[in-house]
């Protein structure tokens, strides 16, 4: 297969998800089926789409539930890859041995092939996301992969807060990178903070569009999980893709499951980069400092 234009479908699918992790499976892999068919060639699900949010507790019994690689998630989406010829990247629980577990993203090319995986880099440990419990930090960097409907790279939801990993995505040639989410409201903070925190996700986003020239696409959840009682999450959905230049071409609603098609032209990346040369003038000689914790 040989991609023959620079225009490309994205395909963000946004659910609700069930505390039992064989449906959470059909139900995506039935939402990639119609996204695939409505002609998304790049597919991308939610973080952790198997399951319910479950780090909002700290509990060895929620270990149980990863799995290896390759393993059934995997599988499926070779199979439903190959099947329509599209690109996808699964979020999943990654069991790479015993008492060593990450927050993964595989990425399978149109023809089924596994190119890689990409383990998340930043793990977060704040009220009900205590995910150091449970992931290891991922040891694999942060990469760029060629796939027949593009260059992409992909980061996982905490990591979307760092400019330096869609900086060091983009200089491995990435055109649109990928964000795998999970995040929402805590429900009783949401009047008080609510539109300035999601702004913030939004807006550092579209940020990461600007600096690089290219285009950012992000997958989260809807829906209110209490897993362990109490207020749980409100997960605020609206998906979205941002252009080259920081502007929102989509967005889905905060509380519907939905299939955000985009189209997109990679075409664009060039044309941004070439009128605003980010990437050329960065003084790579002055930025020694990055590498330190802090400058004191």
């Amino acid at each position: 297969m040989k991609r023959r234009s620079s225009s490309v479908v994205l395909g963000l699918i946004q659910t609700a998800c069930s505390p039992d992790p064989g449906p959470n499976l059909k139900k995506t892999l039935r939402a990639a089926e119609r996204a695939a068919k409505d002609g998304a060639q790049i597919l991308c699900t939610q973080e952790l789409f198997r399951t319910q949010y479950f780090c909002q507790s700290e509990d060895h019994k929620y270990f149980a539930l990863a799995e290896p690689i390759p393993g059934p998630t995997t599988v499926a989406f070779q199979r439903l890859a190959r099947k329509h010829a599209v690109v996808v990247i699964a979020s999943l629980f990654e069991k790479r041995a015993a008492g060593v577990y990450h927050n993964t993203a595989v990425v399978i090319d149109a023809d089924g092939s596994l190119l890689g995986r990409y383990r998340k880099m930043h793990i977060p440990d704040d009220p009900l996301y205590h995910e150091k419990f449970y992931f290891t930090p991922g040891d694999l960097g942060f990469r760029a992969w060629q796939t027949l409907h593009g260059r992409i790279g992909v980061c996982i939801c905490w990591d979307q807060w760092f400019p330096e990993a869609a900086r060091l995505t983009a200089l491995q040639g990435a055109e649109i990178l990928f964000y795998p989410t999970a995040i929402g409201w805590h429900p009783r903070e949401k009047k008080k903070y609510g539109t300035l925190q999601h702004g913030a996700w939004q807006h550092v986003q579209e940020g990461h569009a600007v600096a690089n020239g290219c285009y950012v696409a992000v997958a989260n959840r809807i829906g209110l999980e209490r897993p362990v009682g109490g207020d749980g999450i409100e997960f605020w959905g609206q998906s979205f893709v941002a252009g080259t230049s920081g502007q929102i071409l989509a967005k889905a609603s905060s509380d519907k499951e939905e299939n955000l098609i985009v189209p997109v032209d990679l075409a664009k990346v060039e044309v941004t980069r070439t009128h605003w040369p980010f990437l050329r003038d960065r003084r790579v000689d002055a930025y020694q400092g990055l590498t330190r914790r802090m400058l004191d």
